[in-house]
């Protein structure tokens, strides 16, 4: 996903950074020296000893020596994290190493375009990409990847960091293929949760009157019925706090490639529209998808799918009816990105579908939304589930990006992006990276003593990747076996419904009319793989009438709204 929060202060604050940067080289002075001024002013927060930092970055000084001198380019998405590495350690990593990199930042949607080029042309455009595991599903099946196990194995083995680590990654297992090789390094996670106004939901008056017009707490929702209360509440009856006009829910709408984002990032599965197991259900996955033996057979109900079930059409609608009563008028015509800081402006109650990449940019003292202290006035919780969710299912979705290098790259421009990657992870420089972006990618670093101090500053960022819930919220699966050519038919029909083109019912059976199509395309040009073996068509009712999904349409997709104060909803991480 993409973000682009005060991009304008952002940008020249990344400016100001690459002048004073490029007016002063570190790399002028001899390497122990460079190092160490590294340490003393940028790394200066990291779970490794003094003296283990700079081994490590010995370590890379002195392998990167038969690559001195190179420029490789690489590309990656718009998000904090990923600015903080293009504006200050490409620099170091060139201090230290000799190796310059051009570390181009884009929407995500443009990473997804770019790779997918470089993979149909076999021609190198970039060095390596930081690409969402996603994508795992098409890049097991491909030949154009290079595998890191492989890489490691091969040409980067004397390129790899002895002190890398592989067993800290938390999210390694979404990099990992059913073949158990592991085909991207994790670079940065964030989830998708529910963000509330926690000062607002304390207030004693607003108390009062909502347990006096729905009989039962304000407090953080546990189900959608309850969220949907919430913003009622919020926009219809308590209309203005301090004179501003007050909104119970924020999401977006507008025609563009992150509404498909809106729905693919596990939309349907917290809605109850797939299957139990984890990371994404089985044998329906939260795309809507059924698979047998590792091969997608289908994804409308007539193959037993589950994209254009009951579940999938109530998801669909209940995000549009929300959008149109409850949020704010323009939102509408917003994207991810512009939607992203409107939250952080002081108007929004609530908000069910909320990125915690955001974070960083949440917590600035100066917005309405932080106190005097520079707390967050509001906190982040377990997301609210649909009215077709089981205990057993996946709760939410997570984003990893991760580093994927393809073979089309060549040998000694793999090994210098292979060396810049492992850099930007180390535990040298990961505690302050997170620190940054707030987008965690080790354990050690989760669990470190800085982040148990910081913790009450970042609205339960850090109490959800400390619990074992965290693994209920998961990227797109190995189920999906082309995302670059899938992904796009999910905004392409979302907004057609959103505009009134489709009624949510004939979106959701166009969309998985559309999916299967495609999938028979894979089916016809790819070899066996894991590739698809569609289903024949069978009546609807064949399927809904089976245990699982595709469920059938419930009597009652509204069922009494249920609230958990903050400190126990919390305790639902980890009992998930």
């Amino acid at each position: 996903m993409g973000i682009n929060l005060v991009r304008v202060i952002h940008s020249y604050s990344g400016f100001l950074i690459l002048l004073f940067l490029s007016s002063f080289s570190w790399a002028a002075l001899p390497i122990s020296e460079s190092i160490n001024q590294w340490l003393d002013t940028e790394f200066v927060n990291s779970t490794l000893t003094r003296e283990q930092q700079e081994k490590e970055l010995l370590w890379f000084h002195r392998v990167s020596e038969p690559l001195r001198g190179m420029s490789i380019r690489v590309v990656s998405e718009r998000i904090d994290t990923h600015w903080y590495e293009a504006n200050v350690l490409t620099k170091a990593f060139e201090d230290i190493t000799g190796i310059q990199v051009i570390h181009e930042i884009t929407g995500e949607d443009d990473v997804i375009k770019k790779i997918s080029t470089q993979m149909a042309l076999g021609y190198n455009l970039y060095d390596a990409y930081i690409n969402d595991s996603d994508l795992i599903g098409t890049h097991f099946r491909s030949d154009n990847i290079m595998a890191i196990s492989d890489l490691m194995a091969q040409h980067g083995k004397d390129f790899t960091l002895p002190t890398l680590d592989l067993d800290d990654f938390i999210g390694l297992a979404f990099t990992t293929g059913p073949n158990g090789k592991i085909y991207q390094l994790p670079d940065q996670q964030f989830a998708n949760l529910y963000w509330y106004r926690h000062d607002w939901f304390s207030r004693e008056d607003f108390q009062e009157q909502f347990k006096s017009r729905y009989g039962y707490d304000l407090a953080v929702p546990q189900n959608w019925a309850a969220y949907e209360d919430i913003a009622e509440f919020f926009t219809m009856h308590v209309k203005e706090i301090d004179g501003v006009k007050v909104y119970g829910h924020m999401d977006y709408g507008k025609n563009d490639p992150s509404l498909g984002w809106r729905f693919s990032d596990a939309w349907l599965s917290m809605a109850g529209a797939g299957d139990k197991g984890l990371p994404n259900g089985l044998p329906v996955d939260e795309w809507g998808i059924r698979v047998e033996n590792c091969s997608p057979v289908g994804a409308s109900v007539s193959r037993g799918g589950a994209l254009n079930s009951p579940a999938a059409k109530f998801a669909l609608t209940k995000y549009i009816e929300w959008l149109d009563k409850y949020a704010p008028p323009d939102a509408r015509n917003m994207n991810f990105s512009e939607s992203g800081a409107v939250a952080a402006q002081g108007a929004i109650a609530q908000q069910i579908f909320w990125y915690t990449a955001f974070t960083a940019d949440f917590i600035d003292p100066t917005l309405p939304v932080t106190d005097e202290q520079g707390r967050p006035k509001w906190r982040m919780a377990p997301s609210p589930r649909g009215p077709y969710w089981e205990s057993g299912m996946k709760s939410g979705y997570q984003d990893n990006g991760a580093w994927t290098f393809l073979t089309s790259t060549p040998v000694d421009r793999q090994q210098a992006a292979w060396l810049y990657a492992q850099f930007v992870v180390s535990k040298t420089v990961s505690l302050q990276k997170m620190i940054k972006g707030l987008t965690p990618i080790r354990q050690s670093d989760i669990e470190s003593d800085y982040m148990s101090k910081a913790a009450p500053n970042y609205g339960g960022l850090i109490e959800f990747y400390r619990s074992s819930a965290r693994l209920s919220w998961t990227p797109t699966g190995t189920n999906v076996p082309d995302y670059p050519s899938m992904s796009k038919l999910w905004w392409q029909n979302i907004a057609s419904a959103v505009s009134g083109k489709m009624t949510a019912e004939q979106a959701m059976d166009n969309l998985a009319e559309e999916m299967d199509s495609e999938l028979k395309r894979l089916m016809n040009n790819a070899a066996d793989n894991c590739q698809p073996k569609l289903n024949d068509v069978s009546p609807e009712s064949t399927w809904l009438e089976k245990p699982g999904s595709p469920k059938p349409k419930l009597e009652n997709e509204k069922p009494k709204g249920e609230t958990l104060p903050y400190v126990e909803a919390l305790q639902r991480w980890e009992i998930n």
